[in-house]
């Protein structure tokens, strides 16, 4: 059972883990994927202090993986959810940008896309445009892309 850069979607995420785990067959093995720490640092913090100035509301308002981007918090969620023994391995990699109008598309590509599509559409060139000028000055040419990845095996 495989389940990549969705569980942390879920509110109750422990009773998903649980359900995920139930279904894995004796022998098989559960693995969970999900964004490790300072996700795409460090051009996230340009993009919301960007929209802090827009929408103080909508600031950080959608991190859903930050419940489990350190590998104690996945290990936790495993264990607490009834998987036996997971391994938590982090990758710890950035994601290049070519130049600096790479870096809204991948905020279109998240999750983030949600706060993004809550401003209006004036709000939300100033949001690009700011996000993107710090993006440049910076001279930011990579983000952070760290994953984490939890794997558990049910015994025979």
């Amino acid at each position: 059972m495989i389940c990549v850069f969705g569980i942390f979607f879920v509110p109750d995420m422990e009773h998903a883990v649980r359900e995920l785990w139930r279904l894995v067959r004796p022998g098989g093995q559960l693995a969970v994927t999900t964004w490790g720490p300072r996700f795409f640092e460090p051009a996230n913090t340009a993009f919301w202090n960007a929209v802090r100035t827009e929408r103080p509301d909508l600031y950080k308002g959608f991190n859903p993986w930050d419940r489990i981007s350190q590998p104690e918090a996945l290990h936790a969620l495993f264990l607490s959810a009834g998987a036996e023994a997971p391994d938590i391995g982090a990758e710890m990699k950035s994601h290049p940008l070519h130049s600096p109008e790479d870096w809204w598309p991948m905020v279109l590509g998240t999750g983030y896309r949600g706060t993004v599509e809550q401003l209006d559409p004036a709000a939300r060139d100033r949001v690009r445009r700011r996000s993107l000028d710090c993006v440049r000055t910076a001279g930011i040419a990579a983000v952070e892309a760290n994953v984490l990845y939890g794997v558990a095996s049910k015994r025979n």
